[in-house]
């Protein structure tokens, strides 16, 4: 674990990607292999489970240093992040205490911990913490309570592994996606030259992200080359049929196999040996259009829909990809090649399987007044792909376009602020605005992203000096700026108090200009949301 310590405190003290590369570069070639496998499942972002409560960790920090819960509590606060503030309060430990390797720890250790009731796994707290330097304290505890974040990407990861291992980032993605079980032969197997068929039965393929389109379509060449889809609002999914089974993987690498039981059977029609990328939607049977967004959401976290659940919201498969035919992959085929063997193969399998509809593009003046219809059609925009591209992995600028409608705007109150996370936990950086409601003003937003470094701690020092009241880590402010916030949608909620949910919500700037007498009302949102 004290390399591990090392790394990610090196880590966690850079903001340059290409010294976070070599730091993990580094440690994948020195350290054992069964180490460096938990390495990359945390840094990569892999869930951990917690297997203590916070209410574990303050009762094992009081008893071990006999601090009042009152000091415990103040502690935090004050820093924010509770690994760190037990780490500072524990005493420094002795010298001489043998390492225990990282994977002793995430395969031994930690899942150990999880089974016992709550005063034994006090108790081993106040064992495991007297025989660790403060560093490692930090982490096993930001282990303990599954809170990992050291400003490391995914993507940053692949590359990181592409270096050390000396293959292409493409294979290493690869390897790495789908269910990936840390290890030393996994690890190992990471390294190994390539082979003809890398794909296995449940693996996807790593997804090809589009970048904002932020420059005029006319600069993108003739119109001919490139297709227009209507940019879904959905969840981007891969449709997996090998081996006379069916898997569905989200873009963020999650199994979503029971969820969506619709899929699954349509998809037990399609030939053996095919890889789908699409968006699953929310769609009634006699609808034009998809549903919004809002409806989606009630699936998404039910592991075994029920049947009034699967008749009230049923879903679809639309379809813009095949990645995969006949065993074969067809990545490095041009766009125009894999839709027409898509159109192919979908075709007769509708409804619930469905081709993404092509855009006709006369020219670009005239793709930009249908673009203004996207959200008549429930959908974000346009998509820009180039018939030549291949399938890329991740997000490679210059193939794949996202042709977003503007946002929707508002003026509102900043109302409550609270830490942020990682390196921010000593700031406040999570802000909740609220808009006028006759005279008094009413939470419709919470927003994390948008100021500056500057901005945030100017903010920060103005809401320590500005708070009205305190609950737990959240404070009320005196209601006195005003920002601009942009969001995608807006939809009529009744888990909100203001009866309205927002959808991506980010600052766009600090309205120093305005009073908060110029914010915008819950009637503006209201017409908003139709």
């Amino acid at each position: 674990m004290r390399r591990f310590a090392a790394l990610y405190e090196a880590l966690d003290r850079t903001s340059s990607t290409v010294a976070k590369r070599d730091a993990m570069a580094g440690y994948f070639a020195a350290a054992p292999a069964a180490d460096a496998a938990w390495a990359v499942y945390v840094l990569a972002g892999g869930k951990l489970r917690r297997t203590v409560s916070s209410t574990d960790l303050r009762e094992a920090l009081a008893a071990e240093t006999e601090y009042p819960a009152w000091l415990i509590d103040e502690s935090y606060q004050q820093v924010g992040d509770l690994a760190e503030a037990i780490a500072l309060m524990l005493p420094e430990a002795g010298e001489g205490h043998a390492d225990v390797a990282l994977h002793t720890w995430m395969e031994q250790r930690l899942p150990a911990l999880g089974q016992h009731d709550a005063p034994a796994r006090v108790n081993l707290l106040r064992e495991w913490w007297p025989a660790l330097p403060r560093q490692q304290i930090f982490l096993l505890n930001k282990l303990l309570t599954g809170a990992l974040r050291v400003g490391v990407s995914r993507r940053l990861v692949v590359q990181a592994l592409a270096q050390w291992s000396g293959l292409p980032t493409d294979l290493i993605a690869h390897r790495l996606s789908g269910t990936w079980h840390p290890g030393a032969d996994t690890f190992a197997a990471l390294a190994k030259p390539a082979s003809s068929d890398e794909h296995v039965a449940d693996r996807p393929y790593p997804f090809f992200l589009a970048s904002p389109l932020e420059q005029a379509p006319e600069t993108l060449g003739l119109p001919g080359e490139w297709l227009a889809e209507w940019k879904w609002d959905g969840i981007r999914a891969q449709l997996i049929r090998r081996h006379g089974t069916v898997s569905i993987w989200s873009r963020g690498e999650e199994r979503l196999d029971g969820r969506f039981p619709e899929l699954e059977q349509a998809a037990l029609a399609l030939p053996d040996g095919c890889v789908l990328d699409g968006e699953i939607l929310a769609w009634a049977p006699d609808e034009e259009h998809p549903l919004l967004f809002t409806a989606l959401q009630k699936r998404i976290g039910k592991l075994k829909p029920g049947a009034k659940l699967l008749a009230d919201t049923p879903v679809r498969l639309m379809t813009y990809d095949l990645l995969e035919w006949e065993g074969r992959d067809l990545r490095e085929q041009p766009l125009s090649a894999r839709r027409a063997q898509l159109a192919m193969l979908i075709e007769g399998h509708g409804p619930t399987l469905m081709l993404s509809p092509a855009v006709p593009i006369v020219d670009w003046p005239a793709l930009a007044s249908l673009r203004h219809a996207s959200r008549e059609r429930r959908t974000e925009g346009l998509m820009l792909k180039h018939l030549a591209s291949p399938y890329r992995v991740g997000r490679k600028r210059g193939d794949w376009w996202k042709w977003k409608v503007d946002p929707f705007t508002i003026d509102a109150v900043l109302v409550y602020a609270q830490p942020g996370h990682g390196r921010r936990s000593g700031l406040f950086t999570d802000y909740t605005f609220g808009v006028w409601d006759g005279d008094t003003l009413v939470p419709v937003a919470k927003a994390y992203s948008g100021l500056d470094d500057r901005e945030i701690a100017r903010l920060d020092s103005w809401i320590r000096a500005h708070t009205i009241e305190r609950f737990g880590p959240v404070r009320s402010v005196q209601p006195v700026h005003v920002f601009e916030l942009a969001f995608e949608a807006i939809q009529t909620s009744t888990r909100h108090k203001a009866g309205l949910a927002v959808r991506f919500p980010r600052i766009l700037r600090w309205r120093t200009d305005k009073g908060i007498a110029d914010a915008d009302r819950l009637d503006d949102l209201r017409r908003l949301a139709g």
